[in-house]
């Protein structure tokens, strides 16, 4: 017997003639797009790509059969005697082949493929994947609903669409939220280019944020209506459709009810796998687990900020203000520009500080002898004149001069000072919960009263509003949270989102749907608790 050779479909890419080898495997992969199965070097001469741009020219047909046979032996493809167009007996007597991409070459074509798409990919947010998913999702609805079983080819094919849509929505949010950060993180970029492309790209990321606020609601609400109808039966139906096209096993003895049984058992868990990757993209699991598509709004909104930020650090640069890199870049020139060595070496002692030691005294007269002398900086020590010290140092090896030491400073007035600061600041702060602590629920339009509220009092209220509206899930209209610091409680209800009101403050107007507001101040009941 003899040994079938391992097939090596990426040698070509190590090759000296990569370019001819890829150009004929991309007549083969365009001709199988055709449906056309063999080639002859005839045909790929034909077939041979001419696009502009192209350094390959078109080979002769020796070295393109040579091609072919070295394509043949790394397994990319295959050859076959060509016996369709022989007419004549010297015809029959000449090596004529047809060639075919074998497995192996198709599947190191599709790999390069890939991942050449991968890295040229900007990804993008694609609301109307959005929309088409809450879409998906109302028809599967329907046939959760429904009192008869569902109909297994139809949520079949929902489901596959719906799987497909997600997935794309999924992989190009994740490639642009990439490309985002390699565009933020440019350093020699396009200034103009990149400063006429931000506006465009904040709108567009804004409008994103915005869809996927409110069409993810929706979708979550969607999954939540489906499972409480009752997903599993509408999985099941899709995995027993997937399910009939399963390849029988190799033991003779199986039975044809086992192995379907466990190809709809396979094919359940696959499809329950995937609607939970779909779940959890939308449906957050409290607060400590938020679902891909709250951290996807996060990403998009700190997104903005860094390009906001990136678009302050340009302008500075071009308004003229320094930055370190410029300060670098200015005395990289001021070297290049310097007249000698010396020069460069008074320079370089100047913009690092490096001078000489300091930690010895000298007189006028040591002075006036440096400055006179003028040593360049290669002077051996021997050669210079004597450096002249204090006898004091010489003797006892420091010049400080013996005595009492310092007076500690007395800092007691100044930390009373920080504790009546600290101490009247906790006062105001209770104050504030107190004003804002509420007896029971009211109306955010009756909040403030006719007074309105402080500014102390209305941080406070700005403060524990978004913790609760950061903890309210979508499409959810009731929301309970506890600030930060674990003082207060807030209670929120919405009572009707087209229904604006406005809260007046000292510092302007706050405008929001009306809700039913209760605030309860905490640390009150452990007061009350301790008094007892």
């Amino acid at each position: 017997m003899t040994d079938v050779p391992t097939p090596q479909p990426f040698a070509y890419l190590g090759a000296p003639n990569v370019e001819l080898y890829a150009a004929v495997l991309g007549v083969f992969s365009l001709a199988k797009q055709r449906f056309t199965v063999h080639l002859r070097p005839e045909d790929v001469l034909a077939d041979w790509p001419g696009e502009p741009g192209r350094t390959m020219s078109l080979p002769d047909t020796e070295a393109l059969v040579q091609a072919l046979d070295k394509l043949v032996e790394w397994g990319n493809l295959r050859s076959d005697a060509d016996t369709g167009r022989v007419t004549t007996v010297e015809d029959f007597n000449r090596a004529r082949k047809i060639y075919q991409l074998t497995r192996h070459g198709q599947a190191a074509l599709a790999a390069i493929d890939h991942y050449e798409q991968a890295l040229g990919q900007r990804g993008s947010l694609q609301t109307v994947a959005l929309a088409d998913i809450a879409e998906q999702l109302t028809a599967v609805l329907a046939h959760a609903e429904a009192p008869e079983p569902p109909d297994q080819a139809t949520v079949g094919l929902l489901l596959f669409a719906l799987t497909e849509r997600f997935t794309g929505l999924a992989d190009n949010a994740e490639a642009f939220m990439s490309s985002l950060r390699r565009t933020i993180d440019f350093t020699d970029g396009d200034e103009n280019a990149f400063l006429a492309y931000k506006d465009r790209l904040i709108e567009y990321i804004d409008k994103f944020i915005a869809d996927l606020a409110n069409r993810g609601a929706q979708i979550a609400g969607l999954i939540e209506r489906i499972e409480a109808a009752g997903i599993e039966r509408i999985l099941e139906a899709a995995a027993r459709r997937d399910a009939v096209d399963a390849v029988p096993d190799h033991d003779a003895d199986a039975d044809v009810h086992d192995i379907y049984a466990a190809a709809v058992h396979a094919a359940t868990r696959d499809w329950e796998n995937r609607w939970r990757g779909l779940r959890e993209w939308f449906v957050s699991a409290g607060t400590r687990r938020p679902s891909q598509a709250r951290l996807l709004r996060n990403a998009a909104v700190s997104g903005i900020t860094n390009l906001v930020n990136t678009v302050a650090a340009l302008n500075e640069r071009r308004g003229g203000r320094s930055d370190r890199s410029a300060d670098l870049r200015a005395l990289a020139r001021f070297f290049a520009q310097a007249p000698d060595d010396a020069a460069a070496h008074r320079l370089w002692r100047a913009a690092f500080a490096l001078a000489p030691a300091r930690h010895l005294t000298v007189d006028a007269q040591t002075e006036d002898i440096w400055e006179a002398a003028e040593y360049p900086p290669g002077t051996p020590w021997a050669d210079a004149a004597p450096l002249r010290i204090s006898p004091r140092l010489r003797e006892t090896g420091s010049y400080e001069r013996r005595g009492s030491p310092n007076r500690a400073i007395d800092r007691d007035v100044g930390r009373r000072l920080l504790a009546d600061r600290a101490e009247r600041e906790a006062a105001e702060i209770a104050e504030a919960r107190r004003l804002l602590a509420t007896d029971g629920p009211v109306l955010l339009s009756e909040l403030a009263g006719p007074d309105g509220l402080d500014p102390r009092t209305f941080r406070l209220f700005l403060s524990v509003l978004g913790d609760a509206l950061a903890a309210r899930r979508p499409g959810a209209t009731t929301t309970t949270a506890t600030s930060g610091d674990g003082t207060m409680e807030i209670r929120l209800k919405l009572v009707d989102a087209g229904r604006v009101v406005t809260v007046r403050t000292d510092d302007g107007v706050l405008s929001g749907p009306e809700h039913v507001v209760e605030i309860i101040d905490l640390t009150a009941r452990e007061r009350q608790a301790a008094a007892r």
